[in-house]
């Protein structure tokens, strides 16, 4: 397994930050797979895919080089910078487009684990990277990052709050699958057979990611270190679950929104994250939806948690029956005009 020997002030200075330039290179690899892990992935996948696949299809070279540099068990360096606090997308972008092209031709031997095709030998392979990147953010991600960083703002708030009630360790064991905190001052990055790495003085972040099969650890010499991470899956697909316009009828289309996101426990800021409602709106479809005994409430350390309850899951399930292709109501009785 790959792990990194962290000291207590490092894991101490650490924190949570934010990256376009990470949402943007995770969203380039979903692309590359083309693997779904939700209806809103799928939906994703579904408006971008050929588009971008026509675009490679134009640029042999640039479709190469991805190919080459996601591999399966290892990204080549100069494709995925450690993110930066407070970094903008077109500041990350310019360290890929910086990137020298001797390094990037060795960082794709490595992630081919072979030779490099002769196709890439050449030295503008940083500029074409650059360009494929600007072309995802620009037309596949730009448009949602609003609602993204509102997702995953949500998520850093969670993290924070789970580090602030059990600990470092605790947060860190559920970043992603093959992460867990070892004991000893020791993290476990991902099952790979790596060498270890001395983290002590380095400045070390954690980036959460809307993308829910996709993550990596990145890094620049030994002064500065990421381990980017898939946010929480209640979070991930907030349009996942369409609201049946016979609740909206009930309640009013924004508090049905947010019963309707309750099948999960999610907290306020997290409603807030998922709903694009501000917080005075969703505080006060909260206090309606507990007063009707529709939602529940429970205080995990210092996070408040809503839910359905029982009755409220009854309600969406009916509605969401009702809503269903050759259910009576959407045909109409034999005594409808």
């Amino acid at each position: 397994m790959g792990w990194w020997q962290i000291s207590a002030d490092t894991l101490a200075g650490s924190r949570f930050v934010i990256s376009p330039f990470a949402e943007a290179f995770a969203s380039l690899r979903l692309l590359h797979a083309a693997e779904a892990a939700h209806p809103g992935e799928r939906r994703w996948l579904d408006a971008h895919l050929a588009a971008y696949r026509r675009r490679l299809a134009a640029d042999p070279v640039t479709a190469q080089l991805v190919s080459a540099g996601i591999g399966r068990e290892w990204t080549a360096d100069f494709l995925s910078p450690a993110p930066r606090d407070g970094e903008t997308f077109e500041q990350g972008l310019a360290r890929v487009r910086a990137a020298d092209p001797d390094a990037a031709r060795a960082d794709l031997t490595v992630s081919l684990r072979g030779p490099l095709p002769a196709r890439l030998h050449r030295d503008d392979l940083p500029e074409r990277a650059a360009d494929l990147l600007t072309y995802v953010w620009t037309t596949a991600v730009l448009p949602s990052w609003p609602r993204r960083r509102r997702i995953l703002e949500a998520d850093v708030v969670a993290r924070t709050a789970q580090v602030s009630r059990g600990g470092w360790a605790s947060a860190l064991d559920t970043l992603r699958p093959g992460t867990q905190w070892l004991g000893e001052n020791r993290l476990q990055v991902n099952a790979h057979e790596y060498p270890p790495r001395e983290l002590s003085g380095a400045e070390l972040v954690f980036v959460p990611i809307t993308t829910q099969r996709i993550g990596w650890v990145a890094w620049e010499g030994t002064d500065r270190y990421a381990l980017v991470y898939p946010c929480a899956g209640a979070l991930a697909d907030p349009g996942g679950r369409p609201m049946p316009a016979s609740l909206g009828a009930l309640l009013g289309t924004a508090r049905a929104g947010v019963l309707v996101r309750l099948g999960s426990p999610l907290s306020t800021s997290q409603l807030v994250a998922v709903t694009g409602q501000g917080l005075g709106s969703v505080g006060r479809h909260l206090r309606v939806l507990l007063d009707a005994g529709l939602v529940e409430r429970r205080r995990a350390g210092r996070s408040v948690l809503y839910s359905r309850t029982a009755a409220g899951q009854v309600l969406v399930e009916a509605a969401e029956a009702r809503n269903r292709p050759g259910h009576p109501a959407e045909l109409g009785s034999a005594h409808d005009d």
